[in-house]
């Protein structure tokens, strides 16, 4: 899909709106419990896009005390079953697939056309970026009617997180084919894990009118000022999650990039670009016979 003027004249504006100032005033909005308004906006997103509340462990829109606790809904415990199989990787997350494949002289492809360098992605960190150059990689958009927690690809141990601060352009279609770098120049908040497949990245990117980011360790994240922010767990703050379990969500909607090591995962062939995935579902596996000490992730 090619972007027409009503793309192109929203993403000129958000060049000189103040992002920021906007995602600020939507944080207030969908907290809001004012019963008449909070109601209103559930409707009108269950209406426009098609939300299937029968999966949702409350089906009852009215009862959110709020839209965003609506938006971050929680699922019924069999609507996502995960990939058991246990060299299966998971989908982190419901949406359709931006792009999937394998990082290529340290660039992963935006949009046809366009790349990004995965040393701006990673926050300029050198050692971060030599761990996953060559390595696999997948972005996930994930829209409005999205379920919108954010899952365990596979099993693993927490290492550390790092906030970047930065843009919070929109990551629609149509923005990503018209913002070069967009990925690389929004706020980000990269999760690092080890895991049965070596070092993994969750990358959870910021957009506009998203008011916070949460991880179930932390709760919601900011960095203050304007550079990265970095939290390491060591063995005193030893946190595993397994595959499929709950590791973060987005307050509004964004996307999700997961990266691997070199030569650790294979994504299945039905796994490609325009492709709706659902959270727990098989993506790819791991590469047993490359399987190595696990090299180091955020930190």
């Amino acid at each position: 899909m090619q972007p027409g003027f009503k793309d192109r004249f929203f993403t000129a504006a958000l060049k000189v709106l103040p992002q920021h100032l906007l995602a600020k005033g939507m944080y207030k909005v969908t907290r809001s419990t004012w019963k008449p308004f909070k109601n209103m906006l559930i409707r009108e997103v269950v209406s426009r896009y098609a939300v299937d509340m029968f999966e949702a462990e409350n089906p009852r829109p009215s009862s959110y005390p709020s839209f965003n606790a609506f938006f971050t809904r929680a699922l019924k415990a069999d609507a996502r079953p995960i990939a058991h199989q246990s060299d299966a990787v998971a989908s982190p997350c419901d949406g359709k697939v931006s792009h999937v494949g394998y990082i290529n002289r340290g660039k992963l492809i935006q949009a046809k056309g366009h790349d990004f360098e995965l040393l701006q992605l990673l926050g300029g960190d050198r050692e971060l970026t030599r761990n996953f150059d060559g390595g696999a990689y997948s972005t996930i958009y994930l829209s409005p009617r999205d379920y919108h927690r954010v899952h365990m690809p596979l099993s693993g141990r927490l290492r550390g997180m790092i906030f970047v601060p930065g843009d919070l352009y929109s990551v629609s279609e149509a923005t990503v084919q018209l913002v070069p770098g967009l990925f690389a120049r929004n706020e980000r908040l990269i999760c690092g894990f080890d895991t049965a497949a070596g070092p993994m990245l969750v990358i959870l990117v910021g957009a506009i009118f998203v008011g916070s980011m949460e991880t179930v360790w932390a709760g919601e994240v900011k960095g203050p000022g304007n550079t990265p922010t970095s939290w390491l767990y060591d063995k005193d703050k030893k946190i595993i999650l397994k595959k499929g379990e709950e590791m973060g969500r987005f307050n509004m909607g964004s996307t999700v990039i997961t990266l691997f090591a070199r030569n650790r995962v294979k994504w299945d062939k039905a796994f490609l670009p325009g492709v709706r995935v659902r959270m727990g579902q098989r993506i790819g596996k791991i590469i047993r016979s490359s399987r190595k000490k696990p090299a180091s992730s955020p930190g």
